[in-house]
Protein backbone atom coordinates (compact mmCIF):
# COMPACT_ATOMS: atom_id res chain seq x y z
CA UNK A 1 0.00 0.00 0.00
CA UNK A 2 1.58 3.39 -1.18
CA UNK A 3 2.08 6.04 1.83
CA UNK A 4 -0.99 8.40 0.36
CA UNK A 5 -3.21 5.52 0.96
CA UNK A 6 -2.32 4.54 4.16
CA UNK A 7 -2.66 8.20 4.99
CA UNK A 8 -6.34 8.74 3.59
CA UNK A 9 -7.20 4.91 5.59
CA UNK A 10 -5.61 6.00 8.70
CA UNK A 11 -8.16 9.48 8.92
CA UNK A 12 -10.76 6.87 7.89
CA UNK A 13 -10.30 5.11 10.67
CA UNK A 14 -9.66 7.61 13.15
CA UNK A 15 -13.44 8.52 11.92
CA UNK A 16 -14.92 5.14 12.57
CA UNK A 17 -13.08 5.56 16.12
CA UNK A 18 -14.53 8.94 17.07
CA UNK A 19 -17.70 8.01 15.98
CA UNK A 20 -18.02 5.01 18.11
CA UNK A 21 -17.09 7.18 21.40
CA UNK A 22 -19.63 10.62 20.69
CA UNK A 23 -21.54 12.31 17.67
CA UNK A 24 -18.73 14.59 16.06
CA UNK A 25 -16.80 12.67 13.37
CA UNK A 26 -15.24 15.16 11.48
CA UNK A 27 -11.12 15.91 12.52
CA UNK A 28 -10.69 18.08 15.15
CA UNK A 29 -8.05 21.20 15.28
CA UNK A 30 -5.67 21.92 18.66
CA UNK A 31 -3.92 24.71 18.17
CA UNK A 32 -1.40 25.95 20.51
CA UNK A 33 0.95 28.96 20.29
CA UNK A 34 3.32 29.39 22.62
CA UNK A 35 5.01 33.34 22.62
CA UNK A 36 8.54 33.93 21.98
CA UNK A 37 9.51 30.45 22.25
CA UNK A 38 12.92 29.94 20.61
CA UNK A 39 14.61 26.70 19.63
CA UNK A 40 15.41 26.42 23.47
CA UNK A 41 13.65 23.01 24.16
CA UNK A 42 14.38 19.81 24.36
CA UNK A 43 13.48 18.36 21.12
CA UNK A 44 15.49 20.97 19.05
CA UNK A 45 18.50 20.85 21.30
CA UNK A 46 18.66 24.79 21.00
CA UNK A 47 20.07 25.16 24.54
CA UNK A 48 21.71 21.86 26.16
CA UNK A 49 20.00 22.25 29.72
CA UNK A 50 16.59 23.00 28.44
CA UNK A 51 13.91 20.79 30.21
CA UNK A 52 10.52 20.33 28.02
CA UNK A 53 9.28 16.45 28.39
CA UNK A 54 6.05 17.41 26.98
CA UNK A 55 6.76 19.47 24.40
CA UNK A 56 8.38 17.00 23.39
CA UNK A 57 6.17 14.17 23.51
CA UNK A 58 4.02 15.77 21.58
CA UNK A 59 7.34 15.81 19.15
CA UNK A 60 7.45 11.96 19.51
CA UNK A 61 3.45 12.09 18.24
CA UNK A 62 4.53 13.55 15.48
CA UNK A 63 6.74 15.82 12.96
CA UNK A 64 8.99 18.39 14.49
CA UNK A 65 9.99 21.22 12.00
CA UNK A 66 13.37 22.04 12.22
CA UNK A 67 13.62 24.90 9.64
CA UNK A 68 10.61 26.43 10.29
CA UNK A 69 10.18 30.22 10.21
CA UNK A 70 7.83 33.16 11.14
CA UNK A 71 6.71 35.55 8.26
CA UNK A 72 7.72 38.82 10.83
CA UNK A 73 9.92 38.10 13.86
CA UNK A 74 7.11 40.48 15.74
CA UNK A 75 3.91 39.77 17.46
CA UNK A 76 1.35 41.45 15.23
CA UNK A 77 2.34 40.49 11.76
CA UNK A 78 3.31 36.50 12.45
CA UNK A 79 0.38 35.81 13.65
CA UNK A 80 -1.52 37.50 11.07
CA UNK A 81 0.20 36.04 8.70
CA UNK A 82 -0.56 32.99 10.60
CA UNK A 83 -4.13 33.69 10.77
CA UNK A 84 -4.49 34.65 7.04
CA UNK A 85 -1.86 32.67 4.79
CA UNK A 86 -0.79 36.48 3.63
CA UNK A 87 2.53 37.57 3.54
CA UNK A 88 3.25 41.10 5.69
CA UNK A 89 4.58 42.31 2.12
CA UNK A 90 1.30 41.26 0.86
CA UNK A 91 -1.04 42.88 3.41
CA UNK A 92 1.06 45.86 4.85
CA UNK A 93 0.80 44.65 7.99
CA UNK A 94 4.93 44.69 9.63
CA UNK A 95 4.59 45.79 12.56
CA UNK A 96 2.77 45.66 15.71
CA UNK A 97 0.01 48.02 14.86
CA UNK A 98 -2.48 48.06 12.64
CA UNK A 99 -5.43 46.02 13.33
CA UNK A 100 -6.27 43.25 10.70
CA UNK A 101 -8.78 45.17 9.35
CA UNK A 102 -6.98 47.85 8.32
CA UNK A 103 -5.68 46.70 5.59
CA UNK A 104 -7.76 46.44 2.26
CA UNK A 105 -5.98 42.97 1.46
CA UNK A 106 -6.61 41.19 5.07
CA UNK A 107 -9.98 42.25 4.68
CA UNK A 108 -10.43 39.90 1.69
CA UNK A 109 -9.39 36.64 3.25
CA UNK A 110 -11.55 34.55 5.55
CA UNK A 111 -9.37 34.61 9.27
CA UNK A 112 -8.67 30.94 10.03
CA UNK A 113 -11.10 30.60 13.31
CA UNK A 114 -13.82 32.28 11.03
CA UNK A 115 -13.37 29.97 8.13
CA UNK A 116 -13.61 26.57 10.52
CA UNK A 117 -16.76 28.26 12.01
CA UNK A 118 -17.96 28.77 8.62
CA UNK A 119 -17.62 24.90 8.37
CA UNK A 120 -20.03 24.18 10.80
CA UNK A 121 -16.75 23.50 13.92
CA UNK A 122 -17.13 24.63 17.36
CA UNK A 123 -14.68 27.77 17.20
CA UNK A 124 -13.39 28.40 21.15
CA UNK A 125 -9.90 29.55 22.59
CA UNK A 126 -8.45 31.46 25.40
CA UNK A 127 -5.17 33.34 25.60
CA UNK A 128 -2.91 35.15 23.01
CA UNK A 129 -3.24 33.70 19.02
CA UNK A 130 -3.72 37.47 17.65
CA UNK A 131 -2.27 40.72 18.64
CA UNK A 132 -3.70 42.24 21.77
CA UNK A 133 -7.46 43.03 21.12
CA UNK A 134 -7.91 41.74 18.40
CA UNK A 135 -8.07 38.08 20.13
CA UNK A 136 -11.58 39.00 21.63
CA UNK A 137 -12.71 40.55 18.32
CA UNK A 138 -12.08 37.47 15.90
CA UNK A 139 -11.94 34.73 17.99
CA UNK A 140 -15.59 32.87 18.54
CA UNK A 141 -16.08 31.86 22.09
CA UNK A 142 -13.23 33.87 23.40
CA UNK A 143 -12.69 32.48 26.94
CA UNK A 144 -10.59 35.59 27.83
CA UNK A 145 -6.98 36.56 28.50
CA UNK A 146 -6.93 35.82 32.08
CA UNK A 147 -4.38 38.45 33.00
CA UNK A 148 -1.87 38.56 29.98
CA UNK A 149 1.50 39.46 30.67
CA UNK A 150 0.37 39.64 34.48
CA UNK A 151 0.85 39.58 37.44
CA UNK A 152 3.57 42.08 38.15
CA UNK A 153 5.36 43.25 41.07
CA UNK A 154 4.98 47.02 42.44
CA UNK A 155 8.37 47.51 41.58
CA UNK A 156 10.70 46.09 39.15
CA UNK A 157 12.75 42.53 40.09
CA UNK A 158 15.84 43.65 37.42
CA UNK A 159 18.12 46.49 37.77
CA UNK A 160 17.10 47.14 33.87
CA UNK A 161 15.72 50.90 34.33
CA UNK A 162 13.81 50.70 30.61
CA UNK A 163 10.67 49.44 29.23
CA UNK A 164 8.12 48.19 31.68
CA UNK A 165 7.78 44.67 30.60
CA UNK A 166 11.50 44.30 30.39
CA UNK A 167 11.56 42.41 33.81
CA UNK A 168 13.10 39.04 34.65
CA UNK A 169 13.35 37.31 38.19
CA UNK A 170 11.58 34.38 40.63
CA UNK A 171 8.23 36.27 40.73
CA UNK A 172 4.81 35.36 41.41
CA UNK A 173 4.80 32.26 44.41
CA UNK A 174 2.25 30.21 42.74
CA UNK A 175 1.82 28.90 39.62
CA UNK A 176 -1.99 29.04 39.98
CA UNK A 177 -1.74 33.03 39.77
CA UNK A 178 0.28 32.89 36.63
CA UNK A 179 -2.26 33.48 33.14
CA UNK A 180 -0.85 30.43 31.64
CA UNK A 181 -1.83 27.83 34.72
CA UNK A 182 -5.42 29.73 34.19
CA UNK A 183 -5.53 29.22 30.44
CA UNK A 184 -4.26 25.80 30.50
CA UNK A 185 -7.09 24.97 33.04
CA UNK A 186 -10.42 26.61 30.91
CA UNK A 187 -8.82 24.40 28.05
CA UNK A 188 -9.19 21.64 30.48
CA UNK A 189 -12.81 22.49 31.24
CA UNK A 190 -13.75 22.71 27.79
CA UNK A 191 -11.88 19.38 26.52
CA UNK A 192 -13.73 18.06 29.04
CA UNK A 193 -17.02 19.00 27.11
CA UNK A 194 -18.08 16.84 24.02
CA UNK A 195 -19.86 19.38 21.13
CA UNK A 196 -22.01 18.22 18.62
CA UNK A 197 -20.43 19.90 16.20
CA UNK A 198 -16.35 19.59 16.00
CA UNK A 199 -14.18 21.35 17.18
CA UNK A 200 -11.65 24.18 16.31
CA UNK A 201 -9.84 25.29 19.91
CA UNK A 202 -7.43 27.87 19.58
CA UNK A 203 -5.00 27.88 23.15
CA UNK A 204 -2.11 30.99 23.63
CA UNK A 205 0.07 31.17 26.02
CA UNK A 206 2.30 34.01 27.35
CA UNK A 207 5.02 32.96 28.34
CA UNK A 208 8.30 32.79 28.06
CA UNK A 209 7.22 36.67 26.55
CA UNK A 210 8.94 39.28 28.90
CA UNK A 211 8.58 40.17 31.74
CA UNK A 212 10.36 36.67 32.50
CA UNK A 213 8.65 35.94 35.09
CA UNK A 214 7.83 31.95 36.75
CA UNK A 215 7.48 31.07 40.34
CA UNK A 216 11.01 30.23 41.92
CA UNK A 217 10.51 26.30 41.39
CA UNK A 218 11.22 26.71 38.01
CA UNK A 219 14.02 28.91 38.77
CA UNK A 220 15.28 25.87 40.50
CA UNK A 221 15.71 24.00 37.63
CA UNK A 222 18.23 26.21 36.42
CA UNK A 223 21.38 26.78 39.27
CA UNK A 224 23.52 29.33 38.20
CA UNK A 225 26.40 27.65 39.37
CA UNK A 226 25.87 25.11 36.23
CA UNK A 227 23.99 27.01 33.87
CA UNK A 228 25.37 27.53 30.42
CA UNK A 229 25.44 30.62 28.25
CA UNK A 230 24.78 29.97 24.69
CA UNK A 231 27.52 29.37 22.07
CA UNK A 232 28.40 33.39 20.67
CA UNK A 233 31.82 34.50 19.11
CA UNK A 234 33.78 37.59 19.65
CA UNK A 235 32.78 40.70 16.69
CA UNK A 236 30.20 38.25 15.17
CA UNK A 237 29.07 41.69 13.96
CA UNK A 238 31.59 42.38 11.93
CA UNK A 239 30.64 41.21 8.56
CA UNK A 240 27.40 42.66 8.95
CA UNK A 241 26.19 46.10 7.11
CA UNK A 242 25.77 49.08 9.08
CA UNK A 243 22.34 48.51 7.98
CA UNK A 244 21.86 45.20 8.94
CA UNK A 245 23.13 46.33 12.54
CA UNK A 246 20.89 49.62 12.59
CA UNK A 247 17.87 47.32 11.95
CA UNK A 248 18.06 45.08 14.42
CA UNK A 249 18.65 48.27 17.49
CA UNK A 250 18.14 51.69 16.54
CA UNK A 251 14.42 52.21 19.23
CA UNK A 252 14.33 49.10 20.20
CA UNK A 253 13.40 48.53 23.68
CA UNK A 254 15.65 45.42 24.97
CA UNK A 255 18.48 46.16 26.62
CA UNK A 256 21.77 45.90 24.76
CA UNK A 257 24.38 43.62 24.96
CA UNK A 258 26.79 46.07 26.36
CA UNK A 259 24.21 47.19 29.71
CA UNK A 260 23.87 42.98 29.94
CA UNK A 261 27.44 42.69 30.85
CA UNK A 262 28.14 45.57 32.44
CA UNK A 263 25.32 44.52 34.91
CA UNK A 264 26.34 41.34 35.03
CA UNK A 265 22.97 40.06 33.57
CA UNK A 266 23.45 37.87 31.46
CA UNK A 267 23.19 34.66 33.31
CA UNK A 268 19.78 35.78 34.87
CA UNK A 269 18.41 36.82 31.91
CA UNK A 270 19.16 33.10 30.22
CA UNK A 271 17.89 31.62 33.68
CA UNK A 272 14.82 33.52 33.72
CA UNK A 273 14.13 32.31 29.87
CA UNK A 274 14.60 28.72 30.87
CA UNK A 275 12.16 28.73 33.86
CA UNK A 276 9.62 30.18 31.79
CA UNK A 277 10.11 28.02 28.99
CA UNK A 278 9.66 24.79 31.61
CA UNK A 279 6.81 26.85 33.27
CA UNK A 280 5.13 26.74 30.24
CA UNK A 281 5.87 23.64 28.29
CA UNK A 282 4.20 22.29 31.87
CA UNK A 283 1.41 23.78 30.86
CA UNK A 284 1.54 22.82 27.58
CA UNK A 285 1.43 18.82 29.23
CA UNK A 286 -1.55 19.86 30.84
CA UNK A 287 -3.75 20.53 27.83
CA UNK A 288 -2.35 17.27 26.25
CA UNK A 289 -3.52 15.55 29.10
CA UNK A 290 -6.94 17.18 28.50
CA UNK A 291 -6.88 15.65 25.24
CA UNK A 292 -5.82 12.03 25.98
CA UNK A 293 -8.55 11.90 28.59
CA UNK A 294 -11.31 13.32 26.57
CA UNK A 295 -13.69 11.93 23.44
CA UNK A 296 -11.33 14.10 21.04
CA UNK A 297 -8.59 11.97 21.77
CA UNK A 298 -8.62 9.62 18.28
CA UNK A 299 -9.44 12.18 15.76
CA UNK A 300 -7.84 15.67 16.79
CA UNK A 301 -4.69 17.40 14.97
CA UNK A 302 -2.44 19.29 17.06
CA UNK A 303 -0.46 22.04 16.25
CA UNK A 304 2.21 23.87 18.18
CA UNK A 305 4.24 26.65 17.19
CA UNK A 306 6.18 30.16 18.45
CA UNK A 307 5.27 33.29 16.80
CA UNK A 308 9.03 34.36 16.25
CA UNK A 309 12.19 33.28 17.71
CA UNK A 310 14.57 35.16 20.63
CA UNK A 311 17.72 36.01 20.90
CA UNK A 312 19.40 35.72 24.53
CA UNK A 313 22.98 37.37 23.27
CA UNK A 314 23.29 35.70 20.27
CA UNK A 315 24.71 38.75 17.74
CA UNK A 316 24.92 40.78 20.69
CA UNK A 317 21.26 41.13 20.84
CA UNK A 318 18.22 40.35 23.28
CA UNK A 319 14.61 40.06 21.92
CA UNK A 320 13.01 39.63 18.52
CA UNK A 321 13.43 41.27 15.87
CA UNK A 322 16.03 40.28 13.72
CA UNK A 323 15.35 37.60 10.50
CA UNK A 324 18.60 35.70 11.26
CA UNK A 325 17.59 32.66 12.85
CA UNK A 326 17.31 32.93 16.37
CA UNK A 327 15.03 35.84 15.92
CA UNK A 328 13.04 34.53 12.82
CA UNK A 329 13.32 30.61 13.27
CA UNK A 330 9.78 29.03 15.63
CA UNK A 331 9.50 25.58 16.91
CA UNK A 332 6.33 23.87 14.69
CA UNK A 333 5.16 20.82 15.76
CA UNK A 334 2.33 18.81 13.90
CA UNK A 335 0.06 15.22 15.40
CA UNK A 336 -2.94 13.22 14.52
CA UNK A 337 -4.34 10.87 12.78
CA UNK A 338 -2.23 9.34 10.07
CA UNK A 339 0.81 11.86 10.47
CA UNK A 340 4.39 10.34 10.90
CA UNK A 341 5.29 9.98 14.81
CA UNK A 342 8.53 10.73 15.98
CA UNK A 343 9.92 12.68 12.72
CA UNK A 344 12.09 15.32 12.33
CA UNK A 345 11.71 17.55 9.03
CA UNK A 346 14.47 19.94 7.98
CA UNK A 347 12.50 21.26 5.11
CA UNK A 348 12.09 24.94 4.78
CA UNK A 349 8.55 26.21 6.24
CA UNK A 350 6.79 28.40 7.70
CA UNK A 351 3.76 29.45 9.77
CA UNK A 352 1.97 31.02 7.03
CA UNK A 353 1.60 26.77 5.35
CA UNK A 354 -0.29 26.05 9.01
CA UNK A 355 -3.62 27.62 7.95
CA UNK A 356 -3.44 25.88 4.49
CA UNK A 357 -2.51 22.64 5.74
CA UNK A 358 -5.22 22.15 8.46
CA UNK A 359 -7.98 22.79 5.60
CA UNK A 360 -6.45 19.35 3.76
CA UNK A 361 -6.22 17.38 6.92
CA UNK A 362 -9.99 17.92 7.86
CA UNK A 363 -10.71 17.75 4.34
CA UNK A 364 -12.03 21.46 4.17
CA UNK A 365 -11.28 22.80 0.24
CA UNK A 366 -8.27 24.54 -0.21
CA UNK A 367 -8.66 28.76 -0.45
CA UNK A 368 -6.74 30.17 -3.72
CA UNK A 369 -6.18 33.35 -1.55
CA UNK A 370 -3.67 31.49 0.60
CA UNK A 371 -0.07 32.25 -0.19
CA UNK A 372 1.55 29.23 2.44
CA UNK A 373 1.41 25.63 1.00
CA UNK A 374 -0.03 22.51 2.63
CA UNK A 375 2.62 20.41 4.57
CA UNK A 376 0.62 17.47 3.92
CA UNK A 377 3.24 15.84 1.93
CA UNK A 378 5.57 16.25 4.61
CA UNK A 379 3.67 15.19 7.10
CA UNK A 380 3.55 11.56 5.51
CA UNK A 381 7.26 11.73 4.72
CA UNK A 382 9.38 14.29 5.99
CA UNK A 383 11.99 14.02 3.51
CA UNK A 384 9.58 14.05 0.66
CA UNK A 385 10.39 16.68 -2.50
CA UNK A 386 9.64 20.28 -1.02
CA UNK A 387 10.52 22.87 -3.73
CA UNK A 388 8.96 26.02 -1.74
CA UNK A 389 11.36 28.20 0.12
CA UNK A 390 10.78 30.14 3.22
CA UNK A 391 10.30 33.60 3.60
CA UNK A 392 11.09 36.19 6.77
CA UNK A 393 10.44 40.36 6.65
CA UNK A 394 10.97 43.05 8.97
CA UNK A 395 9.79 45.89 7.13
CA UNK A 396 9.51 45.55 3.35
CA UNK A 397 13.11 45.90 1.73
CA UNK A 398 14.45 43.82 4.35
CA UNK A 399 13.82 39.95 3.35
CA UNK A 400 15.49 36.64 4.63
CA UNK A 401 14.94 33.59 1.87
CA UNK A 402 15.60 30.37 3.65
CA UNK A 403 16.04 26.59 1.84
CA UNK A 404 16.78 23.92 3.59
CA UNK A 405 20.87 24.36 3.52
CA UNK A 406 20.97 28.09 3.37
CA UNK A 407 19.75 31.72 4.82
CA UNK A 408 20.00 34.66 2.09
CA UNK A 409 19.44 37.89 3.70
CA UNK A 410 19.13 41.54 1.53
CA UNK A 411 18.32 44.73 3.65
CA UNK A 412 16.83 47.56 2.21
CA UNK A 413 20.01 49.20 1.43
CA UNK A 414 20.91 46.50 -1.08
CA UNK A 415 23.57 44.77 1.29
CA UNK A 416 23.31 41.20 1.76
CA UNK A 417 24.37 38.14 3.96
CA UNK A 418 24.41 34.73 3.31
CA UNK A 419 25.04 31.54 5.70
CA UNK A 420 25.60 28.07 4.82
CA UNK A 421 24.01 25.85 7.75
CA UNK A 422 25.92 22.67 6.74
CA UNK A 423 29.04 24.80 7.54
CA UNK A 424 27.48 27.35 10.06
CA UNK A 425 24.68 26.22 11.98
CA UNK A 426 25.18 29.67 14.50
CA UNK A 427 25.46 32.23 11.26
CA UNK A 428 28.31 33.53 12.53
CA UNK A 429 30.18 33.64 8.68
CA UNK A 430 28.17 35.62 6.30
CA UNK A 431 29.74 34.03 3.33
CA UNK A 432 27.90 36.21 0.28
CA UNK A 433 31.14 37.55 -1.26
CA UNK A 434 32.49 34.05 -1.50
CA UNK A 435 32.52 33.39 -5.19
CA UNK A 436 31.55 29.92 -4.63
CA UNK A 437 28.07 30.59 -3.48
CA UNK A 438 27.35 33.00 -6.30
CA UNK A 439 24.55 30.36 -7.76
CA UNK A 440 23.27 29.90 -4.35
CA UNK A 441 23.08 33.75 -3.83
CA UNK A 442 21.14 34.19 -7.38
CA UNK A 443 18.69 31.81 -6.71
CA UNK A 444 18.03 32.97 -3.04
CA UNK A 445 18.07 36.56 -4.43
CA UNK A 446 15.49 35.96 -6.97
CA UNK A 447 13.38 35.35 -4.36
CA UNK A 448 13.04 38.41 -3.04
CA UNK A 449 9.70 40.06 -3.46
CA UNK A 450 9.41 43.03 -5.77
CA UNK A 451 5.85 43.87 -5.29
CA UNK A 452 5.53 45.29 -1.81
CA UNK A 453 2.63 47.00 -0.10
CA UNK A 454 2.97 50.12 2.08
CA UNK A 455 3.77 50.08 5.75
CA UNK A 456 0.51 50.19 7.60
CA UNK A 457 -0.15 51.68 10.49
CA UNK A 458 2.20 54.19 12.80
CA UNK A 459 4.36 54.67 15.66
CA UNK A 460 5.10 51.23 17.12
CA UNK A 461 8.33 50.15 18.08
CA UNK A 462 8.78 48.76 14.49
CA UNK A 463 7.97 51.97 12.89
CA UNK A 464 10.26 53.74 14.50
CA UNK A 465 13.65 51.21 14.05
CA UNK A 466 12.59 51.37 10.30
CA UNK A 467 12.43 54.84 10.23
CA UNK A 468 15.31 55.58 11.91
CA UNK A 469 17.38 52.66 9.87
CA UNK A 470 16.15 54.10 6.67
CA UNK A 471 17.41 57.93 8.37
CA UNK A 472 20.52 56.72 8.62
CA UNK A 473 20.61 55.18 5.08
CA UNK A 474 19.97 58.47 3.47
CA UNK A 475 22.62 60.46 5.87
CA UNK A 476 25.01 57.75 4.32
CA UNK A 477 24.27 58.61 0.87
CA UNK A 478 24.61 61.96 1.17
CA UNK A 479 28.03 61.59 2.24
Amino acid sequence: MNKSLSFLLALVLAGVTTAAQGPQKRPNVLLIGVDDLNDWIGCLGGHPQAKTPNIDRLAARGVIFTNANCQSPVCNPSRASLMTSLYPSTSGIYFLDPDLSESPVARKNTLMPHRFQQEGYYVCGAGKLFHGGQNQKYRPNYGGSFGGFGPRPKKKISPFPGHPLWDWGAYPERDELMPDHQIAGWAEDRLAQLKEQPLWMGVGFYRPHVPQFAPQKWFDLYPMDTLQLPETISDDLKDISRYGIDITRLKHVAPTHEWVLANNQWKALVQSYLACVSFVDAQVGRVLDALDKSAYRNNTYIVLFSDHGFHQGEKERYAKRSIWKDGAGVPMIMAGPGITRGKKCDMPVQLLDIYPTLLELTGLKADPLHEGHSLVPLLKDPDAKWPHLARASFGPGNYAIISKRYRFIQYNDGSEELYDHTQDPHEWHNVVNDPKYNRVVQRHRRQIPQKRHEILGKGSTGHLSYAASEENRRTDRTK
